[in-house]
């Protein structure tokens, strides 16, 4: 790994979290991911399973954990599992982890080798009355591939037909929502490393560079900072390519008096930060770019105030589309006759912002959280990124930041990173 070691009481406290919201007498197991094909002979880069990773930190191929906290023996009531090391396989793929290195990255004292499970887990699921399976249930996206936890439970439901089947998933969509302060301390510097990165790209762009310029200046510095990569596909996008909310082809040439939006975020130990930022190609802002750039950081700000524990996705979206058609009123985009004729169910503003204003961020980009319509949890940490598409002026503008949600009042875990018009154009005049 990249990063520098975590510390373990990140991947315990989760565990604690985790078994205190078990049934009685049950237990729990949870499997890596795939690892999946490309072409030929070739395979992806590995995807740790989120939920594997938020339990242990172990981001190694064919791991599984079993938690059973009410095993008769108490040196299994948490085990790691991990494939045995081979030397011949180190040879061409890389050290594999030991026993203690295990360890001392989760703070699991009990580890055995996958080739030797099985004669211990029929043993503690015969003791056990219900057995939780974890299965993916992140709202945004149907899983229609076969993977390895749905492989896996409908083997134990062929092999242990009688017990009762619980969903881990439900309860970690609860439990993850809700970040820990040493999950925060980790996401910062996910963020610290996505600032430096920022700050980089003003004293780069300038008109004539190309998007794909900008993006491998964002690659350099997050990997000379220990970042693993990206948290997802970078979006460079100059003119009015910023329109396509996620347009990834970063190809064309960034142009004198256009704006370029810049989605980006950097990946350190498991969590992912997530930043936009919409910057002039030669550094000043047109009078018209500003005004719209100032209407967006009026809707973020606005947004920010309004994002409490407790509020729900649902009514947070409807206040801040109220404030956006008021300020689309502002700066000519609607009419109040457009207000006032809209149809409820598609408003007149969604012609100029139509994607969601937040979404909860961790170890998943869209990290889990609770449905659009249930209170938003303390701890949550979200995104608030409005944006303005201009389809006729051929402008695009988003503006980012993450936030974690506090009962005493949010911190802005992006506070630092430069916002303003004026912050920008000075940086840049640099």
């Amino acid at each position: 790994m990249k990063y520098l070691p975590l510390d373990q009481q990140l991947f315990i406290k989760n565990r604690e979290r985790f078994t205190a919201k078990m049934q009685p007498d049950s237990i729990a197991i949870f499997n890596s991911n795939d690892e999946l094909p490309t072409n030929g002979d070739a395979l992806f880069t590995f995807r740790q399973n989120s939920d594997l990773y938020w339990l242990t930190g172990i981001d190694q191929e064919d791991t599984m954990l079993v938690l059973y906290p009410g095993n008769p023996d108490p040196k299994h009531r948490e085990v790691l599992v991990l494939v045995r090391p081979n030397e011949l396989k180190e040879k061409w793929d890389g050290h594999r982890l030991r026993k203690e290195e295990a360890t001392a990255i989760s703070g699991i004292q009990t580890i055995v080798w996958l080739d030797s499970l099985d004669a211990f887990l029929q043993q503690w699921i015969h003791e056990a009355a219900n057995i939780y399976l974890n299965s993916n249930e992140n709202n945004r996206k149907a899983n229609l591939v076969p993977v390895r936890d749905y492989r896996y439970a409908a083997e134990l439901r062929e092999r242990y037909p009688l017990h009762n089947y619980l969903r881990a998933a439900k309860l970690l969509k609860e439990l993850r929502a809700v970040k820990t302060a040493e999950e925060v301390k980790v996401l910062q510097v996910a963020i610290d490393i996505t600032e430096k990165t920022f700050r980089r790209l003003l004293q780069f762009i300038k008109p004539g560079v190309f998007e794909y310029e900008i993006h491998a200046e964002i690659l350099h510095e997050f990997l000379r900072n220990r970042a693993t990569g990206e948290a997802y596909g970078s979006i460079i996008a100059s003119g009015d390519r910023a329109r396509t909310l996620h347009y990834v082809e970063n190809s064309r040439e960034c142009k004198d008096g256009e704006v370029i939006l810049m989605d980006f975020g950097a990946a350190y130990g498991g969590y992912n930060a997530d930043l936009t930022r919409s910057v002039p190609v030669n550094g000043k802002f047109t009078p018209r770019q500003r005004e719209v750039y100032n209407a967006c950081l009026h809707l973020h700000n606005y947004a920010k105030s309004i994002l409490k524990p407790g509020i729900t996705i649902a009514k947070y979206h409807e206040m801040v589309g109220v404030e956006a058609g008021k300020e689309f009123v502002k700066i000519g985009l609607l009419t109040e006759g457009d207000i006032k004729n809209q149809d409820p169910e598609t408003p007149a503003y969604r012609k100029y912002l139509y994607h969601g204003i937040s979404h909860h961020l961790g170890v998943d980009v869209h990290d889990l959280g609770p449905s659009f319509f249930q209170p938003i949890p303390e701890g949550a940490v979200l995104t608030v990124e409005p944006g303005i598409y201009i389809e006729e002026e051929q402008l695009g503008i988003r503006i980012e930041n993450n936030i974690w949600l506090k009962a005493g009042g949010n911190v802005d875990l992006m506070k630092n990173i430069p916002i303003t018009a004026d912050e920008i154009e000075a940086l840049m005049k640099k």
